[in-house]
């Protein structure tokens, strides 16, 4: 298989396997954690209304959703495409950091959680990812 399509498989594969970890978490933690009262999260319409009744714990979740599916995603595309795996863990961090990106323009979020969320969730969990997938292909090139 050509590199280039290798490349574009893995970064199509990472997004996919990084959003499902991203939107496990946030249905978890809409349990786990219940939205404040009065606050309608079934609509984004609803969310953008109610934002300002969330308290720091309501962000923990999303946050851990962002960062973690960015190192899943990254991971997974940094191990389907070993020659290029910088360059398929960073695609995902940088198509993830667009995404809260967006979110940051269309969601009224506190700044404390914009800023530290587009700073670590995003690029740094990118790194791990591939520092993950990299550790993993090392392992198993050592397997007996």
């Amino acid at each position: 298989m050509p590199a280039i399509l290798r490349l574009v498989l893995a970064v199509v594969a990472g997004l996919f396997a990084g959003s499902m970890v991203n939107m496990g978490l946030i249905v978890v933690g809409g349990s786990l954690i219940p939205p404040p009262a009065g606050a309608d999260v079934s609509t984004a319409a609803g969310l953008q209304a109610s934002l300002h009744l969330f308290e720091p714990e309501h962000f923990l979740f999303p946050f851990l959703a962002h960062g973690l599916g960015t190192v899943a995603g990254a991971a997974l595309a940094a191990w389907l495409a070993p020659a290029r795996a910088a360059a398929a863990a960073y695609a995902i961090g940088v198509l993830f950091l667009c995404a809260g990106i967006a979110n940051v323009l269309m969601l009224p979020a506190p700044a404390w959680f914009e800023a530290v969320d587009l700073a670590l969730a995003y690029l740094p969990a990118a790194w791990l990812g591939r520092r993950l997938a990299a550790g993993g292909a090392a392992q198993h090139k050592n397997a007996p």
